[in-house]
């Protein structure tokens, strides 16, 4: 019951960005149909999605990842996003009475190297802005002729769906005391295998990586690592919502090489 609450309160949480991003979409795909008024949106991307990701939680990882998908925002925007986002961190270090000066060093890192990773990205890899959200709405059926509510909608109450059948299984099967003994504390090989638990698309790695790094388990680089390829949700979405597995493989690869350089790099420094 327990599991099955907190699978519940996770996806309530995130309906309201749901919501408000297919809003966004479909505003996009009725009102802005000039792909130039985009492209200098997204100039700013990197910017707005390192500052938006930094707000606790994993709405905006969520949001991104539906955006990318339609191809509204740039590859490098959504870098910027899941590279800033700490999900529960914050939360933990408020509850746990943290040094504000602690909190402050690593938002401020994660969000460096957000727009870092974010620009480097845009610069190397010009993303294709289709100024649509077609492929979504035939997937999803969401009849989006009836309506911009309606189909917003529809397509929240599917992907809220998703995400709590996921988020019910990992909550079943996920054992904190594992991977605990999996995250060590070597200079090198720990932010490898931080980087790699973040990625589970579920609350408990970022809850973990925070608390080894609080209880002095784990060294800064490798907290590091662990909050910036741990996007909550986000990732969950991005492989659900855009068609192209081999992109996905290649943007959940990356931010493992990503985050896994910065760690040890931030641990010997």
């Amino acid at each position: 019951m327990e599991i099955l609450i907190e699978a519940i309160l996770d996806v309530l949480k995130l309906i309201p960005f749901l919501f408000i991003s297919f809003i966004v979409m479909e505003l996009i795909e009725h009102k802005l149909n000039n792909k130039s008024k985009l492209k200098k949106i997204n100039k700013f991307g990197p910017l707005a999605g390192s500052l938006l990701g930094l707000i606790p939680q994993c709405g905006f990882s969520v949001v991104g990842s539906t955006m990318y998908a339609a191809r509204v925002i740039t590859l490098g925007t959504l870098f910027s996003i899941y590279l800033s986002t700490s999900d529960e961190m914050l939360p933990i270090m408020i509850a746990n009475q943290t040094d504000i000066g602690i909190i402050m060093k690593i938002l401020f890192t994660k969000f460096i190297l957000g727009l870092f990773f974010g620009v480097l990205v845009d610069i190397v890899y010009r993303s294709k802005l289709n100024n649509n959200i077609n492929d979504i709405c035939e997937h999803d059926d969401c009849h989006c002729r009836d309506g911009i509510i309606k189909s917003s909608i529809i397509h929240t109450i599917k992907i809220s769906l998703f995400i709590f059948l996921v988020n019910l299984l990992l909550n079943l099967i996920i054992d904190k005391e594992t991977l605990t003994i999996f995250v060590n504390n070597n200079k090198i090989l720990s932010p490898i295998l931080a980087s790699i638990v973040g990625l589970i698309p579920n609350c408990a790695s970022s809850v973990l990586i925070t608390e080894l790094y609080l209880e002095e388990i784990i060294p800064f680089g490798s907290c590091i690592a662990g909050l910036l390829s741990g996007s909550g949700l986000g990732l969950l979405i991005l492989f659900k919502q855009n068609k192209n597995i081999r992109e996905n493989i290649i943007i959940l690869v990356s931010l493992i090489l990503f985050a896994s350089i910065c760690g040890i790099v931030l641990n010997f420094v």
